[in-house]
């Protein structure tokens, strides 16, 4: 295994350590009123959430995995009271919070939180304004006078739990993410100190995005295919500009890859990810929800003479694959068998979006049947877990992880 803290050069070499997030307080700061501005369509019940979440990260070490928290690695990277005091100041800063006096408020309450791990975790669940004190009369600036209605002093982040999206691992690398909405966009802050300050990850990784660019790319987007190709999605929540920005940074800074394949898709919440329409399970086999195959279209860049070449490749998608592989032949597995009603519930249900946890061993939801089945079929290990309320996130196994080793292959 490599020395650098972060390798991961497959998308199915065996896993070693991964991040996840377990769901807290955010879910519960869940309003039906305000859902589609938190990104969600449906208000999971917590402590289901996190029992299923809990079965989920036990069934990765029960297969030799170790498990890492987003929210303990955060706390561990403010390493001392500056480090500490800088990110409450970003925080705040990027908290959107309407009136002076409320913001001196809310940088007393995080202040007031002596330990780490629950300044974290405060800063993740949102603060309600009824949580603060009342500011007098007189001590009250315009926006302060004037506020809104509306509960929340700063929103939650109900999101965090699909760690796949504000940071991803790229072989030795990390492109941390300038993500699709605001509401997420704040998430990409804890990874910021992790590889900035973290005594294992600080300072020793290289960045190849950076969450202070303009233009936005999110992790479920950004596949590693093999040690020579990746696969990055034109996507609702990433642009072209973004991934032309990645590769030229991919490229100059050696990271190791050769070619990436980019592939433009239909722009909706159904398919906001590439990795909800399409994952790889096995080194010659893939999951693909049919819909997508109709207007997909595929590029290949390569960086040649300090720029970058582009072609659209024309052809069959799975003969594509095999031959950026170097393999005879690749089998694309439908979601729902091909059946259009099954494809399209069990797509909305992450039936395409599965967790390779080594080759031909996958994570999956045991709700989508009739994938699973199909998956069985080829020969494929499942290990299925409960998603009746993670799923009402919108995002599967593969969106709730983020690797961070696997085995070369």
């Amino acid at each position: 295994m490599s020395s650098h803290p972060i390798h991961v050069f497959s998308e199915i070499g065996k896993l070693k350590k991964v991040m996840l997030h377990r769901p807290g307080q955010e879910l519960e700061n869940l309003m039906p009123d305000h859902l589609e501005r938190l990104l969600f369509d449906n208000i999971p019940f917590l402590a289901d959430a996190q029992s299923e979440h809990d079965a989920f990260a036990q069934a990765l070490r029960d297969e030799g995995i170790e498990v890492l928290y987003l929210e303990q690695l955060a706390a561990e990277s403010l390493t001392s009271p500056e480090i500490r005091g800088q990110f409450i100041e970003e925080y705040l800063n990027e908290a959107n919070i309407r009136g002076r006096q409320t913001k001196n408020a809310i940088r007393k309450l995080l202040h007031d939180i002596d330990d780490n791990l629950e300044l974290i975790k405060k800063t993740m669940s949102g603060v309600q304004k009824v949580e603060l004190p009342d500011i007098p009369e007189e001590g009250k600036g315009l926006t302060d006078l004037v506020e809104s209605n509306y509960p929340f002093a700063i929103d939650p982040m109900p999101n965090l739990y699909f760690t796949r999206d504000p940071f991803a691992t790229i072989g030795n690398a990390v492109s941390l993410n300038h993500m699709y909405a605001d509401t997420r966009n704040r998430e990409t802050l804890y990874g910021k100190y992790i590889f900035k300050h973290h005594p294992i990850y600080g300072g020793k990784v290289e960045l190849i995005y950076n969450r202070e660019e303009t233009t936005r790319i999110e992790g479920g987007d950004e596949l590693v295919l093999s040690k020579d190709v990746l696969a990055v999605g034109i996507s609702q929540r990433t642009d072209a500009a973004s991934i032309e920005k990645l590769l030229v940074n991919i490229f100059k800074k050696n990271v190791g890859f050769k070619k990436v394949l980019a592939f433009e898709f239909s722009n909706s919440r159904k398919f906001m990810h590439l990795d909800t329409v399409f994952t790889m399970v096995d080194y010659d086999k893939f999951t693909i929800h049919p819909e997508i195959q109709g207007n997909l279209r595929v590029y290949s860049v390569t960086y040649e003479n300090e720029e970058l070449k582009i072609v659209e490749e024309k052809g069959d998608l799975a003969e594509l694959l095999a031959q950026n592989l170097g393999l005879e032949k690749v089998t694309l597995i439908p979601c729902g068998d091909g059946n259009i009603v099954a494809a399209a519930r069990e797509q909305w249900n992450d039936g395409s979006n599965t967790l390779a946890i080594a080759p031909g061993v996958v994570v999956v939801y045991e709700r989508n049947t009739v994938t699973n089945k199909k998956l069985e079929e080829y020969g494929l290990r499942l290990i299925k877990i409960r998603g009746r309320e993670l799923v009402r996130g919108r995002g599967g196994p593969r969106c709730m992880s983020m690797p961070f080793e696997r085995e070369d292959i």
